[in-house]
């Protein structure tokens, strides 16, 4: 705990300081507010609208933890029929790739013409965003076993679902958690630009809305909340992999933690 709180003190420092130049040049500059607001009026916006922000919060995370999900579950299944039916994995791999190419922001209209504008279109862009790099990650672990290993297994007269308990499985667990840990980074991502193209709340909704009547306070402040989000986030996902992963020394736990 004492070398998080130093290891963490550059960084505040480096913060306030940038906050105390941006707060200092934009009065000395005379910068409109509605072009680039303080960040003490970002603050009391902050405060004064912090239940506004919360409640669309809320929307925000649920659209997230349900695209989560959704990315999380086609990823797995991805990654296992690939690598267990090879061809089916080839077959899939231009789709899979595909999936990454398209921008995310020329799919969104469509799918707000096909679902309509409540969960479902901000659900399906976070998990087009998220199930990739889950997929990548889980079948570059399974694929990382070596195979003397499972020769000696199945010398031994195990089976697959043995050999895949005992030794891919473990093997793949550690790049699928840094792969869910890229894809909790990005899933906001995709639930703003949901929100953007069509949604009625969310921080996403609240930002168009703001930035509709020239409220960039509002707008950063949303922003504030959002990184918070992401913050904590990746916090919770990297907590899972601690738990998930605590059979692994520790040195190896640290090595993925600063991944």
């Amino acid at each position: 705990m004492h070398r998080v709180r130093i290891s963490g003190l550059p960084s505040a420092l480096l913060l306030l300081s940038l906050l105390a130049l941006w707060e200092v040049a934009v009065r000395l500059a005379g910068v409109p507010p509605y072009i680039l607001p303080p960040p003490a009026r970002i603050l009391a916006t902050l405060a004064a609208d912090l239940p506004l922000l919360l409640r669309h919060a809320g929307t925000t995370l649920s659209e997230v933890a349900a695209g989560l999900a959704l990315g999380a579950a086609s990823g797995v299944t991805v990654a296992l029929v690939g690598f267990y039916v090879p061809a089916i994995g080839r077959a899939l791999h231009p789709f899979v790739l595909s999936s990454q190419v398209v921008p995310v922001f020329a799919l969104a209209p469509l799918l707000v013409l096909w679902f309509g504008y409540g969960l479902w279109p901000k659900v399906i862009v976070v998990g087009l965003i998220t199930f990739f790099p889950i997929a990548v990650n889980l079948d570059h672990g399974l694929r990382s076993v070596g195979p003397d290993l499972v020769d000696l297994l199945i010398t031994l007269g195990a089976r697959e679902a043995t050999i895949f308990r005992l030794v891919r499985l473990p093997a793949a667990l550690p790049a699928a958690m840094a792969g869910l840990k890229v894809a909790a980074t990005v899933a906001l991502a995709g639930a703003v630009i949901g929100e953007w193209i069509g949604g009625q709340g969310g921080l996403g909704y609240v930002m168009i809305q703001a930035n509709a009547v020239l409220r960039a306070d509002r707008v950063f402040a949303a922003l504030v909340v959002l990184t918070l989000l992401g913050i904590g986030l990746f916090g919770a996902v990297a907590a899972l992999e601690r738990c998930v992963l605590r059979w692994r020394p520790r040195d190896s736990r640290r090595k993925i933690a600063s991944r």
